[in-house]
């Protein structure tokens, strides 16, 4: 068990690499995952669902001759456009201004984080009306610039949203915001097609029908390996079922790798078209998103805990000290459970810098000892729980 959740690290994030929904690296994790749980015994079952596929082919654009690099976000049409660039700060101006045919340019207080997909369940009216007005004032293409210097976190992320876009580093904005009214050329060059993908489960029958449901995604934006997003999830819980697969457990156990809660949550919906309303049969679900990173401690939240059921499990918690207490937090496959009043436990890291959805988001940011504490922690937490239901030989 120790050695095992960092070489199914290793398989994802730097064997396979990015694996956002639909493309060839994300259906071969889905191919990894599916032979671990079958070399587990596990029964199998993929829910294959159809959803949109897209990759960069190449993006830059010219101001006064010199060819500037930029990154397409996801999702964005291809383009070829010379217009003049105006800049826009703020939303109160985005309400003004007359952007038709221009390039509009997004910096500061309007791409403080990136803005969420319009069918996001979690997103502000802040957000949505940005976006609202950005399709209706009919730009000819957006830039939008990084706050922040260093790596392109792509900005607009959107299969509805019909305005060419990219995103440019602060350096390449700052020339940008000095030549307000000029002309420049921008081109993006995109492949856009239908895919598919798939959730993959594996099912453990135990003595009674009640669950306990252990979860991660495995997917990741366009250009990241995504070792701490989320391959450290998914190693975690691809350890867990190598190690409770060799003994009879008295609770079911489910083990769901799901699929594309990068982009929308539209793993999470196959999942509960599938399972109809049994959500009551499950005990307990146990989330590893963003787990062992060596910048932080990992945290446990906590959802929809009976006090007894807390107390419980605070005291199986207490084995690992160096683990904290978090707040509860929404964004990952638990709140599809959540939302439906089954308890839940989400792992992740509380760290000050992390490198999520960049191409720095590698192997080395990843603690083997801290990976090993979930590992660790998840089957106790299970071994704890099952005795309640154990039946004696």
């Amino acid at each position: 068990m120790q050695n095992s959740a960092f070489r199914h690290l290793k398989a994802l994030s730097v064997e396979i690499g990015a694996r956002p929904g639909g493309s060839v690296g994300n259906q071969a994790a889905a191919a990894y995952i599916e032979s671990v749980f079958r070399r587990c015994g596990l029964a199998v079952e993929s829910q294959e669902f159809a959803c949109p596929a897209w990759e960069e082919l190449g993006a830059w654009l010219c101001l006064r001759n010199s060819a500037l690099p930029v990154a397409a976000n996801p999702y964005s049409p291809s383009c070829l456009v010379t217009a003049p660039l105006t800049p826009v700060h703020t939303r109160a101006e985005l309400e003004q201004l007359d952007l038709e045919g221009k390039i509009a340019v997004l910096y500061g207080e309007l791409v403080r984080h990136p803005l969420p997909p319009k069918a996001w369940p979690f997103k502000t009216e802040a957000d949505a009306r940005v976006v609202e007005l950005l399709e209706a004032k009919r730009p000819a293409a957006i830039l939008a610039v990084q706050n922040r210097s260093g790596e392109i976190e792509r900005l607009i992320e959107d299969w509805e949203f019909p305005a060419p876009s990219a995103t440019v580093s602060a350096e390449i904005g700052a020339m940008l915001l000095n030549r307000v009214g000029e002309n420049i050329r921008l081109r993006i060059d995109t492949r856009h097609s239908r895919s598919t993908t798939a959730n993959i489960v594996g099912r453990l029958p135990g003595v009674t029908r009640q669950q306990l449901v252990i979860c991660a995604h495995y997917d990741t934006k366009v250009d990241t390996p995504g070792a701490s997003d989320n391959a450290s999830g998914v190693a975690v819980m691809l350890a867990l079922a190598e190690h409770l697969c060799r003994q009879e457990q008295p609770y079911s156990l489910e083990f769901v790798a799901f699929t594309n809660e990068e982009y929308l949550p539209l793993g999470d919906d196959e999942y509960v078209r599938r399972r109809g309303g049994a959500f009551d049969q499950i005990d307990l679900v146990l989330n590893f998103d963003a787990v062992g990173l060596r910048q932080g401690p990992n945290t446990i939240a906590g959802f929809n805990l009976p006090p007894a059921f807390q107390a419980e499990i605070a005291q199986i918690v207490t084995r690992f000290p160096a683990v904290r207490w978090a707040p509860p937090w929404p964004e990952s496959n638990h709140a599809t459970f959540a939302m439906r009043g089954t308890p839940c436990l989400a792992f992740t890291a509380d760290a000050e810098e992390t490198h999520y959805h960049l191409r720095s988001d590698t192997i080395e940011q990843i603690s083997r000892d801290r990976l090993n504490e979930m590992v660790e922690m998840g089957s106790a937490l299970v071994e704890a729980l099952s005795q309640r239901l154990r039946v004696p030989a």
